[in-house]
C-alpha cells in the first residue's frame, strides 16, 4: 500500500511538471475538456431549469382538480368528433353541487364554473392587449393555486350581484399601475369601467409560451352581461381526496352523464380533464429535448476526449526514451500505466475547473438576462462535472498509457 501510494504520489508530481514544460499543448488540450464541460453544465442547468418550469406550470392546474372541458387535453385524430359537441354550459355547476350534496360519501367537494377569452383592457392612455378576462364565482378561490400581491378576491355579495370588480394579474397591475397601486382604482374592458379590489402574485410563465400573469378575474354575471358571446366555458371541480382520483373521475362523469341527460348507450360528449393527464402528453416532448440535448453535449465531449487521447499518443512517443531508462531501472507495468492516467486525468480535471468556472459565469449572466427561466447551478451538477472530468480523463488516457505500459525496454532504449 506504501509503494502505491509513494507510485501515485511521484506520478502526480511528473505529471505536474509536464503540464508546466508544455504549457502550451496543455492548454489547447484542456481546452476540448473546457468546451464540453461548459455545454454538459449548461445543459444540465437547462434541463433542470426546464424540470423546475414545466412542474411550476403544471401546478396550476392542481393535482386536486378536475376541469370538465368541451374538448380532452391530449391529440385526438377524430377531431370533428370533439367539434361538434354542444358546449360546456356554466350553469351546469349548479346541478352538479345538488348531485355532490345529495351523494353520501362522494369524493367531490364543490363545482366551479368559468368563462373565458381574449380582451384588450385600459388605464387611461395605457392598454394591455391579449389579456386573459375569466368570469367566476367567489368559489373559484378553493379550486385555483394563486395568492395576492395586494388586496382580495371578490365576495360572495359581489359574485352573486355581477358588481364591476375585478382582481388583476401581475403584468396587467404593472403595465398599467406602474407608479401606483391599483387597489380601488378603475380599469377598462370593453369600454366598462371595472374597479381593482386585488392584485395576483407573480405566476411566471406557461412552459415559456405565454404569460400567467395577464389575467383578469370578474364575477361570473358581469362576465356574461358584457362578453358572453365566443366565450369558452368549463366546470372546475375540487377533489377530496386526491390518492383517490381515479374514482373521483368515475363519479363526476357519472353526474356529468345525468346533468346532460346521456341514455346510457350514448357516449360521453364531454371530456374530464385532469393536471397528470397533461404531464403524461407533454412529458416525452420534455424528456425528447432532454435527450437530445444531452446526445449533443456528449459529442463535444467525446471531441475533447479524443484529442486529449491523440495528446497522449503523441507524449508517449516522445518519452520512449524515458520509459525505457525507467523501465530498466525497475519500473513496473502499473506505474507507467498509472502514470499516463493521471497525467490524462489531471488535464481532464483542470478543464473540468476551468469550464465549471465559465459555466457559473454564463448561467448568472443568463439569470440575469432572462430572471423567468429558472436557472439552477447546483453542488449535485459540480459533481456530476467533476465525475464526467475523471471518466473522460481515464477513457481518453488509457489506450495511450497501456501502449506505454507494454514497451519493450530495450526497443524504447534504442528509440530515435
Amino acid at each position: 500500500m506504501k509503494r502505491f501510494l509513494y507510485e501515485l504520489s511521484e506520478s502526480w508530481k511528473i505529471a505536474v511538471a509536464q503540464m508546466r514544460s508544455n504549457k502550451t499543448r496543455s492548454t489547447l488540450t484542456a481546452l476540448g475538456v473546457i468546451i464540453g464541460i461548459v455545454a454538459v453544465t449548461l445543459m444540465g442547468t437547462a434541463i433542470s431549469g426546464i424540470q423546475v418550469g414545466f412542474d411550476k406550470s403544471m401546478a396550476i392546474f392542481g393535482d386536486d382538480v378536475l376541469y370538465v372541458s368541451q374538448w380532452p387535453w391530449k391529440r385526438v385524430d377524430d377531431w370533428w368528433n370533439f367539434r361538434d359537441r354542444k358546449k360546456i354550459k356554466t350553469e351546469y355547476a349548479e346541478p352538479i353541487n345538488r348531485i355532490i350534496a345529495a351523494t353520501p360519501n362522494s369524493n367531490l367537494v364543490i363545482a366551479v364554473p368559468t368563462s373565458s377569452l381574449l380582451r384588450s383592457v385600459k388605464n387611461g392612455q395605457s392598454e394591455v392587449s391579449n389579456v386573459l378576462i375569466r368570469g367566476t364565482v367567489s368559489d373559484y378561490l378553493i379550486t385555483s393555486t394563486f395568492d395576492f400581491n395586494e388586496g382580495r378576491f371578490f365576495n360572495d355579495v359581489e359574485s352573486r350581484g355581477g358588481a364591476n370588480v375585478c382582481v388583476i394579474g401581475y403584468d396587467v397591475a404593472d403595465a398599467l399601475f406602474p407608479a401606483e397601486s391599483p387597489i380601488e382604482k378603475s380599469v377598462q374592458i370593453n369600454g366598462q369601467p371595472f374597479r381593482v379590489v386585488g392584485v395576483i402574485s407573480r405566476q411566471g410563465t406557461f412552459l415559456g409560451l405565454f404569460s400567467l400573469d395577464s389575467i383578469v378575474v370578474m364575477p361570473l354575471p358581469a362576465f356574461q352581461k358584457y362578453f358572453s358571446a365566443k366565450s369558452d366555458s368549463d366546470i372546475l371541480v375540487k377533489v377530496k381526496d386526491k390518492t383517490r382520483l381515479a374514482e373521483a373521475r368515475d363519479e363526476l362523469i357519472g353526474v356529468m352523464r345525468r346533468v346532460r341527460g346521456l341514455a346510457p348507450e350514448k357516449k360521453d360528449d364531454f371530456s374530464i380533464n385532469e393536471q397528470q393527464a397533461l404531464k403524461s402528453t407533454l412529458d416525452p416532448i420534455k424528456n425528447s429535448i432532454a435527450i437530445a440535448g444531452l446526445f449533443i453535449t456528449g459529442l463535444s465531449l467525446f471531441v475533447g476526449a479524443i484529442g486529449i487521447m491523440n495528446i497522449t499518443f503523441v507524449s508517449v512517443k516522445e518519452r520512449t526514451r524515458e520509459i525505457g531508462t525507467r523501465k530498466a531501472l525497475g519500473a513496473r507495468r502499473r506505474t507507467i500505466l498509472l502514470q499516463f492516467l493521471i497525467e490524462s486525468t489531471s488535464l481532464c480535471l483542470l478543464g473540468g475547473f476551468v469550464g465549471l468556472g465559465f459555466a457559473y459565469v454564463m448561467c448568472t449572466g443568463i439569470g440575469q438576462a432572462f430572471p423567468s427561466f429558472p436557472v439552477r447551478f447546483s453542488l449535485s451538477l459540480v459533481v456530476v462535472s467533476m465525475v464526467v472530468s475523471i471518466l473522460t480523463g481515464l477513457f481518453s488516457g488509457f489506450a495511450p498509457a497501456w501502449s506505454a505500459s507494454r514497451l519493450d525496454p530495450v526497443a524504447a532504449l534504442r528509440y530515435e
